[in-house]
């Protein structure tokens, strides 16, 4: 126990052979190219170097069960490797990076102990790369490379050229975000998109698991890990055919709606129940005696001349303005609603949720009247 080992591969053999403590590995050095002796070109199969470098076994850990230990290399000497390996000697090297030739020597030396394996043939005039020099620079070019598209595809992200952006709705505050992807669309085309249909009472918990990055509610969620931003003033108005005996009236009473058949969404809401407690409260009947699962299909139907309906004021706008419904105030029923894109306080936005917020204040700025951009916390 405490004792250092080191595991070579016989050659042509699968096994491992233990090299006792006093006999490690003699460290390769990393002199001027010319003057040293011919070391590791020849003699070495592919599998012992891989195995060099892969990894090196941990002190005091019995043999054949130990835990493999990372090797310490920098890309930084990489970078110095790749470029002796390319110009073929030290000092071009190093007039390449702008370095000593000590310096670049020094880089080498220290990435060759660490490998325990010479990278390079010093008896040759040119740079030769050794087995275990052949084998490592594939490796470093791959890392290095991935470094770069790393590198690239931060820089891309920075600059919304690529990511993705995902956002839980209901049918009904989806209807808000139509306008506002509309603009984010046109702005960052190649940012991916996703609105997942949620009830309003799980989206919070769907936040907090992390599932999207935001949300569109009707209500402050009064979570302190939640923050909510005000971004449009919606009302429920109610509907009707323009057949309809009311379609002309100014304004009406809900003792007026008694004998109506409502069409009500399936969908339980803590606005329907107020609905039901204003009726309640007037000594209204109230007959729902249609219910349908979306939205369009209750202002569809409803727009045939098949009874009435109270529904979020957006959800109709294009129906309004094409004559097709007509909508009435009821003094007793003025119900507003506040809609919200609420995300966590404590977690950091992606560039695209940032441009998101950026796109829904400028639509706000740019339409006014309902829209808005007002941050609650």
């Amino acid at each position: 126990m405490g004792s250092a080992y080191a595991f070579n591969r016989r050659k042509g053999s699968g096994s491992t052979v233990e090299q006792p403590p006093g006999k490690a590995a003699e460290p390769a050095g990393a002199g001027p190219v010319r003057g040293q002796p011919r070391s590791g070109v020849t003699g070495k199969p592919r599998t012992e170097v891989l195995g060099k470098i892969a990894c090196k076994e941990s002190h005091g850990s019995p043999v054949g069960t130990a835990s493999s230990q990372d090797i310490h290399m920098e890309l930084s000497q990489l970078e110095v490797f790749l470029t002796v390996a390319r110009e073929g000697r030290f000092s071009r090297a190093a007039e390449k990076l702008y370095r000593t030739q000590s310096a670049v020597s020094q880089t080498i030396r220290k990435l060759e102990d660490e490998l325990g394996e010479p990278l390079f043939d010093r008896s040759s005039r040119e740079g030769v790369l050794t087995d275990a020099g052949n084998t490592l620079k594939e490796y470093a070019e791959k890392l290095l490379n991935l470094r770069n598209d790393a590198h690239e595809a931060l820089v891309e992200l920075r600059e919304i050229q690529k990511g993705k952006l995902s956002i839980a709705a209901n049918e009904f505050t989806a209807l808000y975000l139509l306008p506002v992807l509309a603009e984010f669309r046109r702005l960052h085309p190649m940012i991916k998109i996703t609105v997942q249909r949620s009830l309003g009472s799980h989206i919070p918990d769907d936040l907090l698991r992390h599932t999207v990055e935001m949300g569109v509610l009707t209500y402050d969620p009064q979570d302190p890990r939640l923050r909510s931003i005000v971004v449009y003033r919606d009302e429920l108005t109610f509907v009707v055919p323009p057949s309809h005996p009311l379609a002309s009236a100014k304004q009406i009473s809900i003792g007026q709606l008694g004998a109506e058949v409502f069409v009500a969404h399936i969908v339980s809401s803590p606005y329907r129940e107020k609905v039901i407690e204003a009726f309640r409260r007037h000594k209204t009947p109230l007959h729902m005696d249609v219910e349908l699962p979306t939205l369009q299909a209750i202002t569809r139907f409803v727009s045939m001349g098949n009874g009435v309906a109270l529904v979020p004021e957006i959800s109709v706008q294009s129906e309004l303005a094409r004559g097709e419904l007509v909508s009435i105030p009821v003094r007793e029923l003025r119900f507003h609603r506040k809609l919200r894109l609420v995300y966590r306080k404590e977690a950091s936005l992606s560039h695209a949720g940032r441009a998101f917020l950026q796109t829904a204040e400028a639509v706000a700025t740019e339409r006014k009247g309902q829209y808005c951009f007002l941050r609650d916390r």
